[in-house]
């Protein structure tokens, strides 16, 4: 299981909470969290008693392995969605009405998911349940397992979807989200309505190269908080990255190096912005 980089464990706050701690509790109060779970009643089973060994990330899944009383090891995995996200708590502290699951650990906190949309769940897998998960399927990691430009060109090649689609798909590369995609194809200098199979390599390797200080400077200040403050850091903070992003969310203000105005598009059903000067 890969570990999560030093600065992603720091952000999530959930390391010194859960990493060799035992579960004590595993709620959970929305039957579709558990959605994706071969049988909801194993959740809990595979939960309680067990000690969180490590705590891991592939793409938009967080992973944490999880010894069983019995000598059984599980992939607690969980996916925020679009709305999700994971919460600390002391214990007995109120929890409000977007709580969704509940973990309680014998060093007495308590780690809790909030997802007002209930578009995220949760899992506890076994080896082989993993291996036919969706997790099974998913491409390489976009921030730590980047592929070269010659096989992302390779997998676009004859492919008409448009760019932004593409990096969209987890199978092509796992862990870029609308915000992220949007920025990357800013900083490369590529619109996101093109075909995908219409880059040149000298402009795939760009969207390449563009994806790791993307995300790089996202997780420096502690992610994107929009004004629905859906997204927040455990400890409660609001993420800072908004007042840094270059595209997403700036339709009609000036493009921060050439002073185009910022264009909206729709692209497969999803909001998309991009500098119509900068991005060929």
């Amino acid at each position: 299981m890969p570990e999560l980089p030093e600065v992603e464990t720091t952000r999530l706050g959930l390391l010194p909470v859960l990493l060799g701690r035992v579960v004590v509790s595993a709620e959970v109060h929305h039957a579709r969290m558990l959605r994706r779970q071969p049988d909801p009643k194993d959740f809990r089973r595979r939960l309680e008693g067990g000690a969180v060994r490590s705590l891991g990330r592939r793409g938009k899944f967080l992973l944490f392995e999880v010894g069983g009383e019995a000598g059984e090891c599980f992939t607690w995995t969980t996916h925020l969605g679009m709305s999700g996200r994971m919460s600390i708590a002391r214990p007995g502290e109120p929890g409000g009405r977007h709580t969704r699951m509940v973990i309680r650990t014998d060093a007495g906190g308590e780690v809790r998911m909030v997802d007002p949309r209930t578009f995220g769940f949760t899992a506890v897998f076994t080896p082989r349940e993993l291996a036919s998960s969706t997790l099974a399927g998913l491409g390489p990691d976009a921030l730590t397992a980047l592929p070269p430009a010659e096989e992302m060109a390779e997998k676009a090649a004859g492919r008409r979807v448009a760019v932004k689609t593409l990096l969209l798909d987890q199978r092509f590369l796992a862990g870029l989200g609308n915000i992220y995609a949007d920025e990357v194809l800013f900083a490369a200098g590529v619109a996101g309505g093109r075909p995908a199979c219409s880059l040149t390599f000298a402009e795939m390797e760009a969207v390449r190269e563009s994806v790791g200080p993307v995300l790089a400077a996202g997780l420096e200040h502690g992610g994107t908080s929009l004004d629905d403050l859906a997204y927040l850091l455990p400890d409660g903070r609001a993420g800072r990255h908004l007042e840094y992003l270059s595209v997403y969310g700036r339709e009609g203000e000036p493009c921060r190096r050439c002073r185009t105005p910022i264009r909206r598009d729709v692209i497969g059903g999803r909001s998309s912005y991009r500098c119509p000067s900068c991005q060929a």
